[in-house]
């Protein structure tokens, strides 16, 4: 039976590039995972070998690294739109170009200052982040004439020591999971964010102030719902983002429970008043949707794996 091709792209993966812009002694870190994915008229190479239409893998590393010091890097958006739109006007066989990158940020290290002073916040005090573990994702999709900008982060990891419940839910046979009414509700927020952008007749958003807008307001949700569930939630976090920002129209979460059991001191003569748990790993509820802008169409795939 013959055979034909189907969907097919190539490029190179995972490029790291550093770049380090040196203002005076104040230096600045842009610290991206750039993987270019290239496709459009190479029906030649497969058939028949021809590399005719082939921009070699290699010239695409070439031009991650050519175009940090040429461009710079202001955002990882406005560095994988400048390489798109590169890649899909330079080559005429090149029909389509998708720019996924990671960010991971660098914090200053602060000298000592014998009058600094801890200022905290004044009302939310059980809400924390994990610093230094979240990863900055953005993937670019430009095939000559529209984009798609998708953007988030994965690897947050937040918890709220209290003003979480779960109760009142379907109980059968295999049921053992006890009612709770003062528990942690901790997770690793991955989340990836549609923005309504797409041409360039369009005024581009600021990139760096959206991401940490839409983070602020992420954690602000998180740390500020009284939580019934996680869906709950979740539910909050992506409405706060959609109905702050006006570019963005669609967010994705996958939210893992991160369950956390009380420790029995029974055994050991003590009483365990909500203060010692252990942190389970495995298994965990895995908490996952979509919010979405009123009249506006899903297109960030349901599975997230590969975005």
């Amino acid at each position: 039976m013959p055979t034909i091709l189907g969907q097919n792209q190539y490029g190179k993966a995972e490029n790291r590039v550093v770049k380090i812009v040196r203002d005076g002694d104040t230096h600045h870190i842009k610290d991206l995972n750039v993987s270019v994915a290239l496709s459009g008229d190479m029906d030649d190479v497969h058939y028949s070998g021809s590399n005719a239409n082939v921009l070699p893998t290699d010239t695409t590393k070439n031009t991650v690294f050519a175009f940090a010091k040429e461009y710079g890097i202001d955002s990882a958006e406005q560095f994988g739109i400048h390489l798109a739109r590169h890649f899909v006007s330079s080559q005429e066989p090149i029909h389509r170009a998708r720019i996924r990158i990671e960010e991971y940020s660098w914090e200053r290290i602060a000298t000592s200052d014998g009058n600094s002073r801890f200022i905290g916040a004044d009302e939310v005090k059980h809400s924390f982040v994990r610093k230094g573990q979240e990863t900055r994702v953005s993937q670019i999709t430009y095939d000559g004439e529209n984009w798609e900008v998708i953007s988030g982060l994965k690897d947050l990891t937040v918890m709220n020591s209290t003003n979480s419940e779960f109760w009142g839910y379907v109980k059968d046979r295999y049921t053992t999971l006890k009612e709770a009414y003062d528990r942690i509700l901790a997770t690793d927020v991955s989340a990836r964010w549609r923005y309504n952008w797409t041409s360039d007749e369009q005024r581009m958003p600021n990139w760096e102030k959206s991401y940490e807008q839409a983070r602020k307001h992420m954690l602000h949700a998180f740390a500020e719902t009284y939580s019934l569930s996680l869906q709950q939630t979740l539910y909050q976090m992506g409405s706060r983002i959609i109905n702050s920002r006006s570019e963005i129209d669609e967010i994705r979460f996958s939210l893992p429970n991160n369950h956390h059991f009380l420790v029995d001191l029974e055994p050991f003569g003590l009483k365990n008043d909500n203060e010692v748990y252990f942190a389970a790993d495995r298994p965990y509820g895995l908490i996952e949707a979509t919010v979405l802008r009123d009249g506006v169409e899903p297109k960030i795939p349901v599975d997230m794996t590969n975005l």
